[in-house]
């Protein structure tokens, strides 16, 4: 193991039980990091991180630009470099942060694409009741759509944080931070119809119990499954729109605002710490949040 191998280990074990990260932005930094090691170990040799200086680490962001990094790319490799050099600096490993002075280019903020409420029933309407799939697939898209989840959240759901009779879920949203949330009564319809006739007939592989959506083979799905399961919807029934789980959440939080819902509800339904730097994370009381998806989300109102 190299003393870059040795440092970067060292910085990912402190980003997962310290900073208590999720694995996929663990691997996100790693990933980064690695760009940044192959260049000084194939490109400009340099056997060791600490001995990075702020002229040798600008000729790699130019390197990186040059090569065609798209410049959101370029910009979470930079944060990620900080990153690291700011626990380097924490564990006294560096006097001084060769990081601090990088800048970031300038990002044109791309605004996600959304589906109107009429696409959104188009969509869910277009599954195929008949078959298993397609009534775990209904479930589980109303159960998106009516709370907004990450697709990792939707399929990391677990029948022990799932209160039907509260109209309440309880997720694990990024750095295991855990929220509740209302779900509606259709999303609750649909899941107990899935239940009763779908996953309370399967075979479970042993610790995939809890998990609330299942694949045929008894285990908990894959973020690419459900990405593969609205991509073939919306080709389905003719949207041509880019769309993803993630469009589900956008379409959520847009129906909401649309309704007239305080920004700062919505803030707290989808686990975001501010909304577009405008507003400090704010904790607000269950019963209010609920008021607020019950009077202003379409699949609340009957």
């Amino acid at each position: 193991m190299t003393t870059w191998d040795i440092y970067i280990k060292s910085y990912t074990s402190y980003l997962k039980i310290e900073r208590s990260l999720s694995p996929n932005s663990v691997v996100s930094y790693a990933s980064d990091l690695d760009k940044l090691k192959r260049y000084f170990t194939e490109i400009t040799p340099l056997s060791s991180p600490l001995k990075l200086n702020h002229e040798e680490l600008s000729t790699f962001i130019r390197w990186i630009s040059e090569v065609g990094f798209s410049a959101g790319t370029q910009a979470r490799m930079i944060s990620a470099i900080k990153s690291f050099f700011k626990f380097l600096l924490l564990e006294n490993e560096i006097n001084d942060d060769p990081s601090h002075l990088l800048t970031s280019p300038r990002l044109q903020r791309k605004l996600p694409d959304t589906l109107s409420v009429e696409e959104i029933d188009l969509l869910i309407s277009a599954i195929d009741l008949s078959t298993d799939h397609g009534t775990r697939n209904k479930a589980m898209l109303e159960t998106l759509y009516s709370s907004g989840l990450r697709v990792s959240e939707l399929i990391t759901l677990k029948l022990s944080g799932y209160f039907p009779e509260d109209n309440y879920i309880k997720v694990k949203g990024k750095g295991a931070k855990e929220r509740l949330i209302p779900i509606g009564d259709s999303a609750i319809k649909y899941n107990t119809i899935y239940f009763e006739s779908v996953r309370n007939h399967k075979v479970i592989k042993p610790g995939e119990e809890d998990f609330m959506f299942l694949n045929k083979r008894g285990t908990h799905l894959s973020r690419i499954m459900i990405f593969t399961i609205i991509k073939d919807l919306a080709k389905e029934v003719g949207i041509t729109k880019t769309i993803s789980p993630h469009t589900f959440r956008h379409s959520f939080a847009t129906h909401l605002i649309e309704g007239g819902a305080d920004l700062r509800a919505v803030q707290t339904m989808l686990g975001h710490e501010s909304i577009t730097t405008t507003e400090i994370y704010t904790h607000l009381d269950k019963r209010f949040i609920r008021e607020t998806l019950l009077s202003c989300h379409p699949r609340m109102q009957k």
